[in-house]
């Protein structure tokens, strides 16, 4: 197996303290907001077998069925069809939906055929997967998921006292759940500007008053005032999950991370489409195409087995467990039929010789024997074959 050296991205959004308590250093004083590991090309991890360093992106690429097994090749092609983060937000990340496997295609073709540059600011589609995903709480964890039933949804905008949301809850209550929904999240989006910033500032302000239920949404304005994506968080759940728990965010449905540290685990892709609560590009005819509009309980997930604790997902691109390592306790053999990343979360655990601090992680190739023994917190990232 190898010891991987992971990136660290900067986004603004990012905590400046929570990875650098996890890996025990001392904060730079500037965000740092997601540590990938896998072989995305947009920061690879790097690792070292005796002749210098390479990315594992490269190591792939040079042997995928000595890497990932003949199986994984077959099913998801020459790569690894999943990253890893450890994902630390300090601020809301945007509001946003990802599409699902003929959607992407789809849209990926059209915007090639338009000649669309890959890097521009306007495009949706920087790929042709999925990108289904799947977040843990390594502490207390808030986000937003998933569409309100739209009567729930109505009383709460209504709770404001605010005049300008008053036709927003009226729709909610008029139609049907699909069409309420639809009608709703369009009006907000495509409203004039400077009207809804007025709207936001006093739904802000209610909120804040008001706290209880309002609250999550309350500090939304802080960090992007006046945009409507304030409003259209309100039309979501509010989760706030606690250590250990999971969320799973499959296509078409609304979500936005808030706070706390988390491991994040995804099919391998890029494409999102916003929804507000960003400066970025919000195509909302697009964005409507792909949005499921249904009233939906947030999928939330706790491990489950004996030893191996799974998370189950209805993905075979990614597939995370965590192994809770106790004093004394018997070692746990892995399976090897696949590629597999062991993530270190507490405690110095053992992966065969190799001692591990949190934050800290190894490449296991397919068909390498792999053994976690001592004690400590131990995430692991695989496929399903």
């Amino acid at each position: 197996m190898d010891r991987l050296t992971n990136t660290i991205r900067p986004y603004a959004w990012g905590s400046t303290t929570a990875i650098p308590a996890l890996l025990g250093v001392e904060p730079t004083g500037e965000p740092q907001a997601e540590m990938w590991l896998g072989a995305h090309p947009g920061a690879p991890s790097r690792l070292d077998r005796g002749a210098g360093t390479s990315t594992l992106a490269d190591v792939i690429a040079a042997d995928p069925e000595g890497e990932l097994g003949a199986a994984a090749v077959a099913k998801f092609g020459p790569r690894l069809p999943f990253l890893l983060k450890i994902l630390a937000a300090g601020a809301p990340l945007s509001l946003q939906v990802h599409p699902d496997l003929a959607q992407a295609r789809a849209g990926f073709a059209d915007e090639e055929s338009r000649g669309v540059p890959i890097d521009a600011g306007h495009r949706n589609y920087k790929d042709a997967n999925h990108k289904p995903e799947l977040v843990c709480a390594l502490t207390p964890f808030d986000g937003l998921c998933g569409f309100r039933p739209p009567l729930e949804a109505a009383v709460l905008l209504e709770g404001l006292g605010v005049d300008s949301l008053k036709p927003y809850a009226d729709l909610l209550r008029a139609h049907p759940e699909e069409a309420a929904l639809r009608e709703v999240l369009t009006a907000v989006l495509t409203a004039e500007r400077a009207e809804m910033a007025r709207t936001v500032t006093e739904a802000a302000a209610a909120a804040e008053r008001l706290g209880g239920p309002y609250a999550p949404y309350a500090g939304l304005v802080h960090d992007y005032p006046g945009d409507p994506g304030v409003i259209a968080a309100m039309l979501l759940h509010h989760v706030r999950l606690q250590p250990g728990e999971a969320m799973f965010l499959g296509a078409g449905i609304p979500h936005a991370y808030l706070d706390g540290l988390g491991v994040e685990l995804m099919a391998n892709s890029d494409n999102v489409l916003r929804c507000g609560l960003t400066p970025k590009h919000v195509d909302v005819p697009e964005l409507l195409k792909v949005v499921i509009f249904e009233p939906s309980e947030p999928g939330l997930l706790r491990p489950e087995g004996d030893g191996e604790e799974v998370y189950e997902t209805p993905i075979d691109e990614f597939r995370l467990s965590r192994f809770d390592l106790a004093p004394g306790g018997a070692p746990q053999t892995l399976p090897d039929g696949a590629p597999q990343i062991l993530l270190c979360t507490a405690g110095s655990p053992m992966a065969g010789e190799l001692t591990l601090a949190p934050g800290e992680s190894v490449f296991v190739p397919a068909g390498e024997k792999a053994e976690l023994s001592g004690t400590g917190t131990v995430f692991r990232a695989t496929v399903v074959v």
